[in-house]
């Protein structure tokens, strides 16, 4: 099982996030499952609307852990893609205690340090030929650019995090 090379996410964001269903996240050797994945490129839901500090490394860099603080207490895990700017947040992982992406950071101790990394070192993506059934539903808890369908899930999850 090799992990994903980084040209692979030198796709497009939204192709990107439905791909990684399924895949293995390894943290520190910790492997789980990626059971919810959403899209954020240049939209107006996304931090890539405008080119900030924050944002630069989803303009700037592919296959790079994107890490930032939501209501001053959960981080999120991104993976930068598509040569800028977009990330695919991680939203959930199929494991006890990883059914939300502030709740997944906790669990494998993902912080605003790890923020920039490329995958490779702590963070690989690897791929064992698991292909689930994807569904796929608006993004969750925004509210600009509702309409689009970027949030991407396994149907064989038994209650998909909404």
């Amino acid at each position: 099982m090799e992990p994903l090379g980084r040209e692979f996410f030198r796709q497009d964001t939204v192709k990107v996030a439905k791909a990684l269903i399924g895949k293995l996240l390894e943290v520190d050797r910790i492997r789980m499952r990626i059971v919810e994945t959403e899209a954020y490129k240049d939209d107006q839901a996304s931090h890539a609307r405008t080119y900030t500090e924050r944002s630069r490394l989803m303009f700037e860099t592919y296959g790079h852990i994107y890490v930032y603080l939501v209501y001053g207490m959960y981080h999120c895990l991104n993976i930068t893609t598509d040569e800028g700017p977009g990330a695919v947040l991680i939203r959930a992982l199929d494991g006890e205690g990883c059914d939300g992406p502030g709740k997944l950071c906790r669990k494998l101790d993902i912080t605003l340090k790890d923020n920039g990394q490329p995958l490779g070192r702590r963070f690989r993506i690897l791929d064992d030929g698991q292909e689930p059934e994807i569904g796929t539903s608006e993004r969750i808890g925004i509210r600009k650019d509702t309409h689009l369908r970027w949030r991407f899930y396994s149907k064989e999850r038994q209650h998909p995090h909404r």
